[in-house]
Formats: structure tokens, sequence, C-alpha cells
């Protein structure tokens, strides 16, 4: 066994397994063009809303970088707050939905006839773009939050002061408070857990592009912790695709900052922080607890207690994930590594990854005898010839 080679091509195939996942800069560009473009027309001075400062900003994996191409035919779901000058006292929840959705739904806009429902969601307003860009915009309102009780719970205040409240239909006719968030407080927190390798990252692509660091956009960069996110989720999508159990992104972004030490290997990151997830969930009392960050009473798995298959199929799924790449180290596992990221990655991704595989094996050809294990001389091609071998289709993640 040659587990250090191994692992370095594991690196290697990784790497280019998220860049074959990742959503493309031009996809990050449209997105930011479309939310602008609502944001103007929410803002223009005809609108009842411009008295409120109406500002929108991207929350989600588009802001954290983590975002992954669509399986299949699904659009790219894009998050973005619409944020008014309004306190709580001025304003209810259900006000706030209906100001927003009148401006949306305006005989003269160009979205009234995007939004669906017509009569919103439970919290946002979707905008169903009808062109070739395959999106969905989710607009959820929110006014700006007394960020005063986050910092007396330890949340740094410049974290603290982005917090909001957003509207909710199953409480705006209840006597709850609002229910409150804070994307970009959380954003900064989850920079704030990759800053070393970020900023190495924003460098060295600054360098290669001879430009200065501030003309790197953050949706350029990619750094170990976002690419490993961005494994993680599409491994869960297709282990338990249709799920409606199956681990939630947040809790996954999570777990996986807490565990990151800015490792600047990818297989080693992931072989670092899959085993350390689980330290960061709690169980207060009985019940599963994964804190917010930004909002320590938040628990991302309040669900866990009313659905407890939630939290066995979360267990589950690190478990999986943990066995699958120590196995893939071995020299047995890594025989197997072109079934492994068909099954676990999908079909056309892992066929991208091992063609350029192979292009990089026949270039260098064998290292201190170790051949090229998963691909294999075509009977009918030159002797330097290599196709890769795949099964026909995904089928359950392969296990070592």
């Amino acid at each position: 066994m040659n587990e250090t080679y191994n692992l370095q091509r594991l690196n290697q195939l990784f790497r280019d397994l998220a860049e074959e996942l990742d959503v493309p800069p031009s996809k990050y560009e449209e997105a930011k063009e479309h939310y602008d473009a609502v944001g103007e027309w929410l803002a223009e001075d005809d609108s009842e809303l411009a008295t409120y400062e109406p500002a929108i900003y991207p929350q989600g994996s588009f802001a954290l970088g983590t975002a992954v191409r669509p399986l299949g035919d699904e659009d790219y779901d894009v998050d973005a707050v619409c944020l008014l000058q309004l306190g709580t006292d001025k304003v209810t929840q259900q006000q706030l939905k209906a100001m927003v959705g009148r401006r949306l739904l305006h005989p003269h806009s160009r979205y009234k006839e995007m939004v669906d429902p017509q009569d919103g969601g439970r919290r946002c307003w979707t905008i169903k773009y009808a062109d070739a860009s395959k999106f969905h915009l989710d607009v959820l309102p929110a006014i700006p939050d007394d960020c005063g009780w986050l910092i007396a719970q330890g949340v740094p205040a410049e974290w603290a002061v982005a917090a909001i409240c957003i509207t909710d239909r199953k409480t705006w006719n209840t006597n709850l408070d609002w229910p409150r968030s804070n994307p970009r407080g959380y954003s900064a927190w989850f920079k704030n857990q990759m800053r070393i390798q970020f900023d190495e990252a924003k460098a060295r692509l600054a360098r290669e592009n001879r430009a200065e660091v501030e003309e790197i956009q953050d949706y350029e960069v990619r750094t170990p912790l976002q690419q490993m996110v961005q494994l993680l989720k599409r491994h869960r999508d297709l282990r338990y695709n249709g799920d409606e159990d199956k681990p939630i992104s947040i809790i996954i972004t999570t777990l996986a900052a807490l565990a990151y030490n800015n490792e600047a290997n990818l297989v080693e990151a992931i072989l670092n922080v899959v085993p350390k997830m689980r330290q960061a969930i709690k169980n207060r009392d009985g019940v599963w607890w994964v804190s917010n960050p930004v909002n320590p009473q938040e628990n991302f798995a309040d669900k866990w207690q009313e659905e407890p298959r939630k939290a066995e199929l979360f267990f589950e799924w690190l478990d999986a994930v943990e066995a699958e790449h120590q196995g893939l180290l071995t020299d047995r596992g890594f025989e197997n590594i072109g079934h492994y990221l068909s099954n676990a990655y999908g079909e056309r991704a892992a066929r991208a990854v091992l063609a350029k595989f192979a292009s990089r094996q026949s270039g260098a050809g064998n290292i201190a005898g170790v051949g090229p294990v998963i691909l294999v001389p075509s009977k009918t091609s030159s002797p330097t010839a290599a196709r890769v071998e795949l099964p026909p289709k995904p089928s359950k993640p392969w296990r070592p």
C-alpha cells in the first residue's frame, strides 16, 4: 500500500471533482444581475417601498461560494434578502410581505407573470425566470433587528449588526416574536473560518491574473472548505435523492466550518473534518442541538426532536462519508475509484474528472512503479491510449 501516493492522487481527483460540481463564475454574475435588477425595481422613485431604502443582497450557498450545479433539469436556486428600513413597531410581518409582493406584482412590473405562486410562499416571493439561465430567485422581505441582544450573547458586534427580522406565514397571526435571521453575519463568520486559505487563494489568483487583490471577486475564489462543502452536499444529494429527511445544507456547512482548521489540502481537510463534525452536535437534556454561530439561541437541528429519523440519517451519513474516504486511501479502495466517484458524485462529473486523470497519467507515466489503477489499455487502441472504466449508471454509493 502506498497511502501517501494515494492521498496525492485523491487530492487532485477531488479538486477536479469540486471544479466540475462548481457553479461557473458566469452564473454568479447572472445571479447578481438578476437580484440587482429586482432591487432597482423595488427602489424606483414611484415605488411605495422607496421611502424605506430597499436593499437586496444574496444569502445561502451563492453568498458562501458553496453552490453546486443543479442535478438534471433543476434550476439554480438563488436566495436573496430584501431589507427595508422599518421597525417592528411600524409594520407587521403580514404588511411587510404584502408591500414587497405588491411591487413585484405591479401592473408595470416585468416580474408580475414570473412570481410563482402569485400569493407568495411561506417566507419568500419566488421569481421564476423564463429565459435560458434556469434561475429562480427567492426574495425574503426583512427589516433590521436590534443587535444588542446578540452582542450580549457573545456574538461579535461586526456580525451582530447585520441581524434581521423576517416574515413567516406560520407566525404572523400568533403572539410569537418576529422570526430572526442573520445571513450576512453568517457569511462573515464562514469566511472567517477559512480566512487564511481565502486570503492566500485570492492573492494567488491576483498574481495569476496580474491584477490587484481588490479586483478579485469573492465568487472567483474557492478554498478547501468551500470545495469540501460542495462535495459533501452532492454526496448527500445522490445518497438520499428525494428523501425529505436527508441532512440539510445549513447543518453540513456549519459543522464543516466549525471543524475546519485551514487545511490547504482538500482530501486532508475531508479526512480531518468529517470525524470532528459530530463534536459540535450537542445533546441538551435529550434535545439535539446545532447552534447558529451568529445566534446561539437558534438551533439548526430543531426538527430532529419531532422527526428523529432526520438525526438517524445524519449520523448514518457521517459514518458512511468517513468510512468511504478512509477506504479510498487503501490500494484496494483506490482501485474502485471510478465506480465510487460515479455512484457517490454522479456519472457526468466522474467521467470528466477521470478523463483529466487519464490525461495526466498518460503524460506522467508510472510513478514509483505504481500504474494508473483506474485506467486499462483499450484492446483496439494504441499502447498509449486509455479508457476510463465506469458503471453504466449510478447505483448505491460504494463502500470500501
